[in-house]
């Protein structure tokens, strides 16, 4: 951002104290000249722009050789900043995400899952939006968080002060679906990526003046439900594919077809982002990046590499990285030496000149003298690993040893069609034992078996915390509506007997309403519904009926594996005193006069007293 004149600042003079003019004066001289310095520090310190999309591969741009499709403005970072040949990133989503906020690998902040808890980021974690905001930036969240819902793990409570999207996994509808905005429920407004932009895009325009920012843009797509404004549809609804997977007869096209759509919905957007950048003239003084989560997320084009998500081979955690500081940054570099996404908090902190002072050793380490210093500062050789489901694979500047101990030289075979370990036993006796290492000393920090984290209700510092279907448990006839719980809710709740129960601990004594997110048909009316917790009780009785459609899929592209979603109505269930402390939240219905008590998908408690 360039500096304001002095000439230009806006100054309103205090009124005039006759006792003492010239303290007046130099009061005023004072406050003027402490904007300046203000203004002028904000203009030596760059904004950071951060751009994540969820499932897209390597492949996925045209910039990496994919005529399929058309990524300009994606490209144009390339063209116009560095683009890292390869960076890696772990073979699902919220590792990844753990990894770029920590700069740590994933066991290491016992995030070992995509659900049920199991993504959620140990809470003496310190973040890059800490770091950030730690430094004066003003730090925001647009998206897919996935690192935990309730506060402390909420991305609020995680350094970003302002937060607007949703917590979990997966989304079961894109277009004006229920989000959340620091922490209060909201409706979305069109296409969710399109409003993830918007959102971000007005941030950067009221925050750009006053102080550098630091956003993190993580956006869902192409993870499905495929789902994509039509606009963007119709050019790939019947496209004649000319690039396909290495195993074609695997590919399913119009998953294929979504996809690539709705890469172009995210280079589109990318474009708005960029061109408010050089509306607003601070396109010189922003970090721009570009990353992926994973490998793509079905059978298609991907270089020739093996693997897709989930895979911890070359296709399933390489990802694109591009990164562009005009003036700072180099047009058109090309990064060989191999990095990862726990590089990314190092290298940005160097770049935007923000001292890391972390409490936990990182292991990642900074590439930005590759970018903008002394490339001979970054050690060539490294070893960068991949973990998913207790497999692990290990990648050298050359060789990567996969999971199952073959080694492939890939600087001569990409796609990891030959397995080369009887031609280079040490080294391959060497990363077995970098692997064993690891395991011991990073895999061996995180424990799923054993993790007796509960989810939090009621922070002291936080008024609102969401309790959904996703986290609980049942007993009796309950069911999910899917088998992915992330946006699932609870169905087949046909007796007094069914049960719904959370793991929590209350972090503050205190009186919270109570909303639960319902549907009943009209002829089960009337069931009195249980909330308790310790010696607390709630009960309120389903009085207005709710009976919405299942929907979802009338803008799915093909068919989904997740869940369709309801529309939910809220009910208010009353007002319960909670007590600090742990133990077992529990829903259930003590009376039921219908056939069905109806179908549950949220609570949602609002701290009202103390």
């Amino acid at each position: 951002m360039p500096s304001t004149p002095a000439s230009t600042l806006a100054f309103t003079p205090r009124p005039r104290v006759r006792s003492a003019p010239k303290l007046h004066l130099a009061i005023a001289c004072l406050t003027w000249l402490l904007a300046c310095v203000s203004q002028s520090s904000a203009a030596e310190r760059p904004n950071v722009l951060v751009i994540l999309t969820d499932d897209q591969g390597w492949g996925d741009l045209s910039v990496n050789g994919n005529t399929n499709l058309a990524t300009p403005r994606i490209d144009s970072l390339a063209r116009d900043g560095a683009r890292f040949e390869r960076f890696f990133v772990c073979p699902v989503c919220s590792p990844t995400r753990a990894e770029f906020l920590t700069g740590r690998y994933h066991p290491r902040s016992n995030v070992y899952s995509t659900s049920a808890g199991g993504e959620r980021m140990d809470l003496d974690e310190r973040t890059i939006a800490d770091v950030f905001r730690g430094a004066g930036y003003a730090t925001a969240a647009f998206g897919k968080w996935h690192n935990g819902m309730q506060y402390p793990y909420h991305p609020n409570a995680r350094g970003f002060d302002e937060y607007y999207g949703f917590c979990s996994g997966h989304w079961g509808d894109y277009f004006s679906p229920p989000l959340e905005h620091n922490g209060q429920l909201v409706q979305g407004n069109g296409f969710v990526i399109d409003d993830f932009t918007e959102r971000a895009m007005a941030f950067i325009e009221s925050h750009h003046r006053e102080q550098p920012f630091f956003v993190y843009l993580p956006y869902n797509t192409p993870h499905s439900p495929m789902q994509v404004p039509d606009r963007f549809w119709k050019k790939f609804a019947n496209a004649d594919l000319a690039m396909r997977n290495r195993e074609p007869n695997k590919e399913n096209l119009q998953h294929t077809r979504a996809a690539l759509a709705m890469c172009e919905n995210i280079d589109w957007n990318v474009g708005r982002l960029l061109d408010k950048l050089d509306a607003l003239q601070i396109s010189d003084n922003t970090i721009v990046v570009y990353f992926c989560d994973n490998g793509p997320n079905g059978v298609r084009w991907n270089g020739d590499m093996k693997g897709r998500k989930g895979a911890t081979d070359e296709g399933g955690v390489r990802s694109p990285l591009l990164i562009r500081w005009p003036g700072k940054i180099g047009a058109a570099q090309v990064v060989t030496p191999i990095s990862a996404a726990i590089d990314l908090l190092p290298t940005l902190s160097q770049l935007a000149g923000v001292p890391v002072t972390p409490h936990k050793p990182l292991d990642g380490v900074s590439m930005a003298p590759l970018l903008v210093g002394d490339k001979s500062a970054v050690k060539p050789e490294r070893l960068i690993f991949s973990h998913w489901r207790d497999r692990v694979s290990v990648r050298s500047q050359q060789f990567r040893l996969d999971h199952q101990g073959q080694l492939f030289d890939i600087a001569a075979d990409p796609g990891q069609r030959t397995d080369i370990s009887a031609k280079h036993p040490e080294e391959t006796a060497r990363l077995k034992q970098a692997v064993e290492q690891w395991r011991s000393e990073v895999l061996a920090e995180c424990d799923p078996a054993n993790d007796d984290r509960p989810f939090p209700l009621g922070h002291p510092d936080y008024r609102y915390t969401q309790i959904p279907a996703r986290d609980g448990v049942t007993r009796g006839g309950i069911v999910r509506s899917n088998r992915f719980p992330n946006c699932s809710y609870f169905t087949n709740w046909k007796s007094t007997d069914d049960r719904i129960s959370w793991d929590v601990e209350v972090g503050a004594d205190g009186e919270y309403e109570v909303e639960m997110h319902y549907a009943c048909p009209a002829d089960s009316v009337g069931s009195l519904i249980e909330l308790s917790l310790g010696d607390a009780r709630l009960r309120a009785t389903i009085s207005e009926p709710h009976d919405p459609p299942v929907r979802g899929g009338e803008h799915d592209r093909l068919e989904r594996a997740e869940s369709y979603v309801k529309d939910f109505r809220p009910m208010k269930l009353g007002t319960i005193k909670l007590s600090k402390g742990r133990g077992k939240l529990s829903l259930r219905a003590v009376e039921m006069p219908g056939k069905q008590v109806g179908e549950f998908r949220l609570l949602m408690f609002t701290r009202v007293a103390k």
